[in-house]
């Protein structure tokens, strides 16, 4: 009975000791690697130590067990239950390490800068190889685990048997998420689209939010998220406002009277442009694009350094183009002519 509690409480004192051991040492040698400011880098640290204080107990009770270990009893190293335990927490610190590297790189490069376009571009492709990385950990350690058990074992051998056919049956009903998973890995590669890029798809404006396995996340403007399949950006045309560069050009078109002042218009659109720091001073251009029998078609064009500034600056132009008619060209206006004359025999009665 001594020798059961003696084991039990050592038991108890490596878990602790682990505990206490990657709490103390855990902070000093993180700030060595990586020092995080994001809160959910943060997060991310604390899991990833959560994860090695159970991991660190996993390699000092095999040491420690055959000293307080009664004779009688069996050692727990060699129980099933132990070594199942141990591979999930190998795959928990595995899963927990890829989530800091990815916050690890994300604090390393500046996307907050306008010209991001290469910080984009491999954020995206570790972004999905750790996905996939994940998943090949998930995998294994799953087998492992079945493997560990007896009857698991069985079971697989059994399917060995009939490997065959089950394949052709798998991977008929999963062709289309397998040809899914090959499109995350063109896309990964190729490009078409990457984190944080400006698309119009299915008619909606948005930002790329997630590139995930099998689909991807597209923030609306308005904060609805839409999710596609991955394929359809093999599959299917959309627009990419940030392929390479997110510089963009905007449109303001203006219907006014014939009588407007083309100069004063173009020296006003000057004025406007340099005045905001949405402009990005590199097009300015205003034109008579069409002249209609009531109206005369007028086409600003200015660039911008992202779609939200060019937005923005449209419509700071449309409103300001707009009061400055209003308060100085009034006349300039749309408006609809009718020409009314009178009737001969109204003018001269004696006819």
């Amino acid at each position: 009975m001594q020798d059961k509690l003696i084991f039990f409480s050592a038991l108890i004192l490596t878990l602790l000791l682990s505990h206490l051991i990657i709490y103390l040492l855990f902070p000093q040698l993180s700030k060595v690697f990586f020092k995080p400011k994001m809160a959910k880098a943060q997060r991310s640290m604390v899991r990833f130590s959560h994860s090695l204080k159970f991991g660190l107990f996993f390699i000092l009770w095999p040491i420690t067990e055959p000293y307080v270990s009664p004779e009688t009893m069996a050692y727990i190293r060699g129980h099933v239950f132990f070594q199942i335990f141990w591979i999930i927490n190998l795959a928990w610190i595995l899963i927990e390490l890829t989530n800091v590297l990815r916050y690890y790189f994300i604090e390393h490069y500046n996307f907050e800068k306008d010209d991001n376009l290469r910080e984009r571009r491999i954020f995206t492709q570790l972004d999905f190889i750790r996905k996939i990385i994940v998943l090949i950990i998930v995998i294994v350690a799953l087998a492992f685990v079945l493997m560990s058990i007896e009857t698991a074992r069985k079971i697989g051998a059994g399917l060995l048997t009939s490997a065959g056919i089950a394949g052709l049956i798998i991977g008929f009903a999963a062709q289309k998420s397998i040809a899914n998973l090959l499109a995350g890995f063109q896309i990964a590669f190729t490009q078409p689209i990457r984190i944080d890029d400006v698309v119009v798809v299915e008619g909606e404006w948005g930002k790329i939010e997630e590139i995930n396995l099998t689909y991807v996340v597209v923030r609306i403007w308005d904060q609805r998220r839409l999710i596609l399949p991955i394929n359809y950006f093999i599959e299917k045309p959309f627009q990419n406002w940030t392929r390479t560069t997110a510089n963009i050009w905007g449109t303001v078109f203006l219907y006014v009277d014939h009588t407007v002042p083309i100069k004063i218009m173009k020296a006003k659109l000057k004025e406007l442009l340099d005045s905001t720091p949405l402009w990005d001073g590199k097009v300015q251009v205003l034109q008579v694009t069409d002249v209609r029998e009531r109206v005369v078609e007028l086409r600003c064009l200015m660039s911008a350094r992202d779609s939200p500034s060019a937005f923005d600056l449209r419509c700071f132009i449309r409103e300001e183009m707009i009061i400055f008619l209003q308060e100085n060209y009034p006349e300039t206006l749309p408006k609809t002519r009718v020409l009314m004359e009178q009737d001969k025999a109204a003018k001269n009665p004696d006819l």
